[in-house]
């Protein structure tokens, strides 16, 4: 799969949940194999409406959404699981489950007519567990895990699915910094080394500036800026979008500065 590749875009994308109330106004975004993109913005930005809309839990008002080049109807529902994967902010009614369980359900969009797990499941099960290192929590409950661990075992799960396109709503906001800092170096990975296409959506401008490939900027329902965190981590275009005063501090070496609010 080429590196560039464009996985999922909009295309004018309008969007509200009551009429003459848009929440979505023209969006246009783009999202490629083996980048990690970062959507990021204030409140009420529009950030998850575009991400629900992208996974397809809402059908824009106008404009299209393409998946692997064609519209979402275009694809069966086993298809789409091949091609799109989601890892929700917390988990939800999976407590009960061992993360093995759990794990291989990512795999039913693989399995035969009959729903039996096989060897390749299993093996690509172990795969994703060892690469989001989760395989000694293999025989425990995740409500047993840290809230870190879990959301690593969520990351598993959606890798078992073998996804091209993973979309993460918020998946830090809830953990300590050590946490953070794992969870967006797997995002990072996942992009460059899986040839993954990742969109991230994030309150954390300095984490998301330090590991993005692009950054996406929105302020009611528009993007205000979008592309490399080097080009988007303007003073202006960070005030313009949060509504304070930025200061923006030099990063190490050629790392993204660091964003302080005056």
């Amino acid at each position: 799969m080429s590196g560039r590749s464009h996985i999922i875009q909009a295309r004018g994308v309008w969007f509200a949940y009551r009429p003459g109330r848009n929440v979505l106004g023209g969006v246009d975004f783009t999202a490629r194999a083996g980048r990690l993109v970062c959507i990021l913005g204030p409140n009420g930005s529009g950030k998850t409406t575009l991400l629900r809309c992208l996974l397809g839990l809402l059908k824009p008002n106008e404009g299209e959404i393409l998946l692997d080049g064609r519209r979402p109807s275009a694809h069966t529902a086993r298809r789409l699981a091949r091609l799109i994967a989601y890892v929700p902010q917390f988990p939800q009614s999976a407590f009960s489950f061992t993360v093995q369980q759990l794990i291989l359900m990512g795999r039913f969009a693989h399995v035969g007519a009959l729903g039996m797990v096989g060897e390749q499941d299993l093996s690509v099960a172990k795969l994703a567990m060892r690469m989001t290192d989760t395989l000694a929590f293999a025989d425990r409950a995740l409500s047993e895990l840290s809230g870190g661990e879990q959301q690593r075992v969520m990351i598993a799960r959606t890798l078992a699915q073998q996804p091209q396109l993973m979309l993460l709503d918020e998946p830090t906001s809830h953990l300590d910094i050590k946490n953070q800092v794992i969870i967006y170096r797997m995002m990072q990975r996942l992009a460059h080394d899986w040839e993954l296409a990742v969109v991230c959506v994030s309150h954390d401008v300095n984490l998301a500036g330090r590991f993005a490939d692009e950054l996406v900027l929105m302020r009611s329902g528009k993007i205000i800026a979008a592309g490399p965190p080097g080009e988007v981590m303007r003073e202006d275009l960070l005030a313009e979008t949060y509504g304070v005063e930025i200061d923006l501090i030099p990063g190490a070496d050629d790392t993204a500065p660091i964003v302080r609010v005056r």
